[in-house]
């Protein structure tokens, strides 16, 4: 039974599911750096909340752990680098708490606009101080939104019924779809210079940690205000904190900060800045969602295979991955062909698609070819999550390339690979949904099945090689299952692919490359 430790406690309604799926839960409230190293290595999946650290030390140990899920969609409190080193899926829940970390924003906006915490802290210190907190209003004001992903989408919904402005700044996003969702697609500069209140919601990486910073700043309008309910560390707080004091920036709220709790920061000693202790996602409906949604996603991938939502692996549903299972099953093969082949060092790997496959999603193909092709040197070290980072690390550049067209097949996946001991190329194709084949090595069109023992030979095309071979093969006790044979034309070079019973030893290898008209032979176990 698989056996899941939910380091962080989550909703009972997770709980129920995970339960009710034959999977083993394990539930801690709280659970420490010393507690937590000293019990993952029992369990293949590990639930967290913000609490736990999931260190590289921690991944270290987890030599059981295939799954770490996030409760949440930040997963800064996860080594995700170290997890996909070690072949483990970390996935998160982007969805469960869009909605509330949307309407906390929207509050901040409204409460920072009004005034509001500062002048409820007056009232019940027994002032009337009602001149002393003039607002501004939010209708016709521009909003300006860093990052239109799920969060920043429907705040621009909830700001577009107030009557705002809304413009957005994300490369990722089509002009068509901003105009269709009523905002104004613009240039990070032109948010700066035209934003009345600036809210920002990008993930924290390398590009935008930082990124609202002093020459930022300097660029937006007198008075703006600031929002920041995304990640700590996106806004350079001693550059806020500078422009709060000179006036450049009216207000603040900041929902998250660069160290947590942020003890002794500065910026809680303004009275331009309201602030709440990571509130986002805390509303019991959030807890609720995202808990339901990491326990289905467990479960999907625990029964079904299916991975959602992960960080470091394309996302696939367990329908997708019922239909795409054989190509999977096929590029794997095919990078583990080539992969026995290659002696030296192996510089490219190409992954062409042709025909009706190229409409899918097919880095999961991708991946599992690369993890074929480095298995055999690598061995089970390797998988679909790892094979990617493990090929940058060795210098193999892998390139994947698609043409909706495919002349002989309706689908076609062509391997080639760059080494220094030569190019070699392989194609395959199903048939019948479900039927992997051989169909093309180098020059050569050949239909052969992909499993087990099979011999690659290279041979002059002469009268008698073939009956050589099978008498060889023969006194040495080796039944051969299915032969295939393919050439460019008569006489010339020509290529046989043997499916036999039992591997053969480099003894017997040694004697079939001696036989008359033989140019190579190789063995590829599949």
């Amino acid at each position: 039974m698989v056996k899941v430790l939910i380091a962080d406690g989550i909703a009972d309604e997770g709980l129920k599911i995970l339960t009710s799926s034959n999977i083993q839960v394990d539930v801690r409230k709280k659970t420490s750096a010393e507690e937590l190293a000293s019990i993952i290595p029992d369990y293949e999946g590990l639930v967290v909340r913000s609490a736990s650290k999931v260190t590289k030390d921690i991944i270290a140990k987890a030599v059981k752990l295939k799954i770490v899920g996030r409760a949440g969609i930040g997963v800064d409190n996860v080594d995700v680098s170290a997890a996909t080193k070690r072949g483990i899926v970390v996935m998160n829940t982007p969805g469960g708490n869009s909605v509330t970390t949307a309407e906390h924003t929207l509050s901040m906006i409204m409460a920072m606009a009004r005034r509001i915490p500062q002048a409820t802290a007056s009232l019940k210190a027994d002032k009337w101080e009602k001149s002393k907190f003039e607002g501004v209003e939010l209708y016709n004001k521009v909003l300006g939104i860093i990052g239109f992903g799920n969060i920043g989408g429907i705040l621009a919904d909830r700001a577009l019924g107030l009557k705002m402005q809304v413009f957005v700044y994300d490369p990722f996003i089509s002009e068509e779809k901003a105009i269709n969702l009523g905002v104004k697609k613009v240039s990070l500069e032109e948010i700066y210079a035209n934003a009345d209140i600036i809210s920002v919601h990008t993930p924290k990486t390398k590009e935008t940690a930082g990124m609202i910073n002093k020459a930022a700043i300097e660029k937006m309008k007198k008075g703006v205000m600031v929002v920041n309910c995304a990640r700590g560390g996106i806004i350079n707080e001693a550059d806020l904190l500078e422009a709060l004091q000179s006036g450049k920036v009216a207000s603040a709220a900041l929902d998250v900060f660069e160290v947590e709790p942020p003890v002794g920061n500065p910026l809680l000693k303004l009275d331009n800045v309201i602030a709440t202790p990571h509130l986002g996602a805390s509303t019991h409906e959030a807890q609720v969602n995202v808990s339901v949604d990491v326990a289905k996603q467990f479960v999907d991938y625990f029964t079904r295979g299916a991975i959602k939502n992960a960080v470091n692996f394309p996302s696939i549903s367990g329908e997708m991955y019922a239909f795409l299972e054989p190509y999977i099953r096929l590029t794997e093969k095919l990078g583990k062909f080539l992969g026995q082949l290659h002696k030296d060092h192996v510089e490219e790997i190409t992954i062409e698609y042709g025909g009706e496959i190229t409409d899918l999603n097919t880095q999961p193909l991708t991946l599992a070819c690369v993890k074929g092709f480095l298995q055999h040197i690598y061995g089970d070290d390797v998988n679909y999550i790892n094979a990617s980072v493990i090929a940058k690390e060795n210098g193999i550049n892998i390139v994947e390339s698609k043409t909706g067209q495919s002349i002989d097949f309706t689908n076609l996946i062509t391997v080639k690979v760059k080494a220094k001991d030569g190019m070699s190329k392989i194609s395959g194709a199903v048939f019948g949904k479900k039927h992997i084949r051989l169909t093309m090595i180098d020059n050569f069109y050949i239909e052969a099945i992909p499993e087990g023992h099979i011999l690659v030979l290279r041979n002059i095309d002469k009268p008698g090689v073939i009956g050589r071979l099978g008498t060889y093969l023969g006194t040495h006790s080796i039944n051969i299952a299915r032969m295939e044979l393919g050439r460019e034309s008569v006489g010339s070079e020509a290529i046989a692919l043997l499916n036999i019973d039992d591997e053969p030893s480099e003894e017997v290898m040694q004697g079939l490359r001696k036989l008359e008209n033989i140019i190579s032979a190789e063995k590829v176990n599949l």
